[in-house]
C-alpha cells in the first residue's frame, strides 16, 4: 500500500545544494530521500517523535559514512 506524500518547496544557496547534492551522492539517496533522512535524524537526536515504522522506511540500515 503506497504512502501519500505531500510537496515541499523552498529555496536555498547554490553552495548549500551542492553540498546536499553532494551528501545525498555519497549516501545512495535521492535529493528529496536525503532531506527526509536529515530532518529525521535530527528530530530522533534531539527528542522530536518519530514513529518506528516511518524511521525504517526512510533511514533504513546505518550508514557507514557517519
Amino acid at each position: 500500500m503506497a504512502t501519500k506524500t505531500t510537496t515541499v518547496t523552498f529555496r536555498m544557496d547554490p553552495a548549500v545544494k551542492e553540498l546536499l547534492r553532494v551528501a545525498a551522492s555519497r549516501e545512495h539517496r535521492s535529493i528529496a530521500n536525503m532531506i527526509e533522512w536529515m530532518i529525521l535524524r535530527y528530530a530522533e537526536t534531539n527528542g522530536v517523535g518519530v514513529s518506528p515504522a516511518r524511521r525504517k522506511k526512510v533511514i533504513g540500515k546505518p550508514s557507514r559514512n557517519l
